[in-house]
């Protein structure tokens, strides 16, 4: 229980794991942004849910097509925009009620008013650092190691390839049939990708060639 409640943690993040004789799961190229998104959408309705889209620029509609939720760095920003908000009332208080208080003109040691601006300040502080922090950890990164990598057009990826990736641990991932299902939705190169240092190339059939070691 403990390990699959991980495991789809991870898979939220975009970050699958290998099958046990090393299988990543399988790459597929597209022409444009249009059969990225179609196929992203064709996935999501046969079922799968480990698979993941990567792209030079930002598809708009991707997240629906994929069937992903509303991104949770606004709840981290807020997270930290309270914490923050909290954390400058609690410094106002202790610094001037507490640790040093001075009787100016018989004024009350802690005001609200006065501390405005510091609590202002900090609340916008801790919710930047909120929003940076959840951003990094919804994405899964860093991450410096990623099997894709071992795919030489994958590197295209950041000019003008557009790559969907099904992860081997998906539930419905058989690799004839999924294979069939990126060609019909017109894949242009399909690989499967091994976490062993190892990219096979699938011929139109499905069945599997050797790999060559990098």
């Amino acid at each position: 229980m403990k390990h699959n409640l991980v495991a789809e943690m991870k898979a939220s993040m975009g970050m699958y794991a290998s099958r046990a004789d090393g299988a990543y799961g399988l790459l597929a190229e597209f022409r444009n942004p249009s059969e990225l998104y179609h196929a992203a959408e064709a996935f999501r309705k046969a079922g799968y849910r480990y698979f993941d889209t990567h792209s030079p620029f930002p598809i708009h509609g991707m997240n629906r097509a994929m069937g992903l939720g509303d991104s949770g760095v606004g709840f981290a920003a807020l997270a930290g925009g309270i914490t923050g908000f909290l954390s400058g009332i609690w410094l106002q208080w202790w610094t001037g009620e507490v640790d040093y208080p001075l009787n100016i003109s018989g004024k009350p040691f802690f005001a609200f008013e006065p501390s405005i601006p510091v609590i202002f300040e900090l609340t916008v502080l801790f919710a930047a650092f909120g929003a940076v922090i959840g951003m990094l950890l919804f994405n899964g990164l860093p991450r410096p190691y990623n099997p894709l990598f071992y795919s030489e057009r994958f590197r295209r990826v950041t000019d003008d390839g557009f790559f969907l990736h099904v992860a081997a641990t998906d539930r419905h991932f058989d690799r004839s049939r999924t294979h069939d299902l990126l060609s019909q939705l017109g894949a242009v190169h399909i690989e499967e990708i091994q976490d062993k240092g190892t990219v096979d190339v699938l011929p139109e059939n499905g069945r599997r060639r050797n790999g060559a070691t990098r």
